[in-house]
Order: structure tokens, then C-alpha cells, then sequence
């Protein structure tokens, strides 16, 4: 069936319109007993019949009407008449399968009454005959039908298949953009905290090289050691961007989580001498990887922020496990405001990430001064067991 397709319109239904003149051309070379010798007036209105099939699918109602007017000649003339309207069979099923409804329905019509009133022009016309030439024209026409449903079947698949084929790669591309900004996020987190730990202690050095050399022998390293962490964390993300395929599943393997909030916190109080401190009530479960690691990445831009921007001298997170979320909330007591700490891309990625994974996230002024950074993660059963192997 894939092959018509593919080859010219004019070549098949060229094949067809001379196979159709053999066929007519039969009764005119084997003629039976009675019937009129073979003539060319006759051969001529023979191939009426079948030469204009040609243009079938080209001008249908055209190529429909020529065959309609030479195959009563035909019958006419009796030069044979007819046995089989091969020429009309074809018409029938093309107008079926391509003609718009009010012209094949006319044509149907018309064909059935021109057969009716052939045949009662044949001497001795026995009963099967004329059920058996109505029947071949409804056939006929029925097939045509049945060929311009699984056509439209088909375009209607093909259709569907290209929309499903859009619809994978507008997929695609969202799946790359959202990637791209986690990644955006997770490269700005874990370049922005190192930076302002190294900063920082940059900035007190040069004020205790000489006073007090044990603390910038620390201060050197904490800026060494936030400098190696902040290679390791890109190395990672940056070895998940170039292997995909490593079987680490995205950016979950490599990013840290809950578990690491205290190395987290003591990494600050040490490095910045803002003291940190962290508080969990609840019970703490396990929640899911994108979850966890959402609020590793909130709790550290939020001190992050605090160092940059708050001139805080003390901080505190506080981890709430409730029945269906967490709440994380990180204050200081600086004195940098808010316009200050939202100078930058901070906390649009804090809400960000908690929106990415069902929550969502609020800071502004503290009640009683400072800053504060508040979140609502999901952290459902449902989560725990996904996460479990």
C-alpha cells in the first residue's frame, strides 16, 4: 500500500486506465455468440470508458462525467454493450473516496438508474443480472467509502504523531531550560556563599597579620578550605553537566542535604565570627532528594546573605518538621535591611527552589529586627517512600 504512494499519481492511475481498457477490450476480441464484430467506433467508445481514469484523482467529477456519457454510448451503439462497467466501477469508488457528498451521491444515483435501464434494453435479461450490476455499483461505491475512512484515519494518526513529536520536544526544551536554571541556582549558591566566606576573611587578614598571627594563619585557612569546597561542588556539577549518563540521575548525588547543616553552620560561626546556631523540633524523617537538597540550598543563601549584606553578629535556623512539611526559618540580628539583602539574585532563587518542589518561601524584616528568610517544604510519607531504595 506504501508503494502507490511513493510512486507518480499519473503512472498508477495510468496503469489503471489501461488495465480497465483490456479488460473492455475483451469483449470486443472474444465476442460472444450474436454480439456485433469488433469496430473501431466501438474500440473508440471502449476506450471513453477507460482513458479518462487517467485524471481521476486529478478531476474527479470531470473524469466521472466523460465515463458516464461514453459507457450508455457504448451500450448504445451495441457494439457489444457492456457485461461489466469496469470504467464505472472505478468512477464510483473515486468519487467515493474524493468527491464532496452532494456530487457522488448524484453520481451514485445516476449510475444505478443508467445500469437499471441498460440492462432493460438486453433481451432475456435474467433477474441475477440485474441484482448482479447494482450490486457491483454499490459495491463499488461502498469501498470508496471505506477507502476514504482509513484515509482520514490515517491522517488523523499521522496528525496526532506530529502533535505528540511537538508536544516531546516543547517537553524537551522545558525539561533543558528548568535544568539550566537549577543548575544556574546551584552553581550561584555554592559560588556566592564560598565568595563571601573568603571575602570576608580577606577583609580581616590584613587587620590581624601582624596583631595577632595565629588568627590570620586561620583566616588563610578557612579561605583555602571554602575555596577547595566551592571546587569540589562545581567540579561535581560540572562533571553531571559534561556525563549525563553517569547514572547519578541529575544534580541529586552530588548536591549535599540536611545531613550536612551542621558542617554547614560551624563553617559560618568559624569563617565570618557570626555565631550560628540551628534548632530542630519535631521529628525529622526522610524526605525526598529534590526536597532535601532545596533546603540545604535555602538555609545556605540565607546565611549567605546574612554575611554579605547583614552586618549580623548572630544568626538562627530553625528546622520545624511537621505532619506534611518543613518549615525553615533563618533570622539575624544585622542591620542592612531588606533592600540590601535582596540586592541581588539570593532570594528570587531561595523561592525558586521552594516553588520547584511544591513549596514556597517569604523573607523581609524580622518582628523584632534584623532579616529573616522563611520556607514551606513538602515533606510527605509519600516522598520518604520514593525516596527509599
Amino acid at each position: 500500500m506504501r508503494l502507490p504512494r511513493r510512486t507518480s499519481p499519473y503512472l498508477v492511475d495510468g496503469a489503471l486506465a489501461a488495465l480497465v481498457l483490456f479488460a473492455v477490450s475483451l469483449q470486443f476480441l472474444f465476442p460472444d455468440e450474436g454480439d456485433d464484430p469488433l469496430s473501431w467506433q466501438g474500440f473508440l467508445l471502449g476506450a471513453g470508458t477507460a482513458v479518462p481514469l487517467v485524471w481521476r484523482r486529478r478531476a474527479p467529477i470531470l473524469c466521472a462525467s466523460a465515463i458516464s456519457c461514453a459507457t450508455p454510448a457504448m451500450a448504445l451503439y451495441h457494439a457489444p454493450p457492456p457485461d461489466v462497467v469496469y470504467g464505472g466501477l472505478v468512477v464510483l469508488f473515486t468519487l467515493a473516496a474524493y468527491a464532496e457528498p452532494a456530487p457522488r451521491r448524484l453520481m451514485l444515483v445516476g449510475w444505478v438508474i443508467g445500469a437499471s435501464a441498460t440492462m432493460s434494453m438486453k433481451e432475456h435479461a435474467a433477474p441475477f443480472e440485474y441484482a448482479f450490476h447494482l450490486l457491483s455499483l454499490l459495491s463499488a461505491y461502498g469501498f470508496g467509502l471505506l477507502a476514504r475512512t482509513q484515509r482520514a484515519y490515517t491522517a488523523a494518526l499521522e496528525e496526532r504523531a506530529r502533535a505528540l513529536e511537538r508536544e516531546r520536544e516543547i517537553d524537551r526544551d522545558r525539561a533543558v531550560t528548568s535544568e539550566r536554571a537549577r543548575i544556574a541556582r546551584d552553581m550561584h549558591d555554592v559560588v556566592g556563599h564560598a565568595v563571601s566566606l573568603m571575602v570576608v576573611q580577606a577583609e580581616a587578614g590584613p587587620v590581624v597579620v601582624r596583631s595577632n598571627p595565629a588568627r590570620a594563619e586561620a583566616a588563610f585557612d578557612a579561605i583555602a578550605g571554602a575555596g577547595r569546597e566551592a571546587m569540589q561542588q562545581l567540579r561535581l556539577i560540572l562533571g553531571v553537566l559534561t556525563d549525563p549518563g553517569n547514572g547519578t540521575g541529575g544534580l541529586e548525588a552530588p548536591v549535599p542535604g540536611l545531613a550536612r547543616l551542621p558542617d554547614l553552620i560551624r563553617q559560618v560561626s568559624a569563617t565570618t565570627g557570626v555565631a550560628v546556631t540551628l534548632h530542630t523540633t519535631g521529628h525529622p524523617r526522610p524526605i525526598g532528594a529534590e526536597t532535601e537538597t532545596a533546603a540545604y540550598r535555602i538555609v545556605q543563601e540565607a546565611l549567605t546573605n546574612t554575611v554579605k549584606h547583614a552586618y549580623a553578629a548572630r544568626a538562627d535556623v530553625q528546622l520545624d518538621w511537621g505532619d506534611t512539611e518543613l518549615a525553615i526559618t533563618v533570622t539575624d540580628d544585622g542591620t542592612g535591611g531588606a533592600h540590601a539583602a535582596g540586592a541581588g539574585r539570593g532570594l528570587v532563587g531561595i523561592e525558586e527552589r521552594a516553588a520547584a518542589c511544591g513549596g514556597s518561601a517569604h523573607s523581609g524584616p524580622g518582628p523584632h529586627g534584623g532579616f529573616r528568610v522563611s520556607a514551606r517544604l513538602p515533606a510527605t510519607a509519600r516522598q520518604a517512600a520514593e525516596r527509599a531504595p
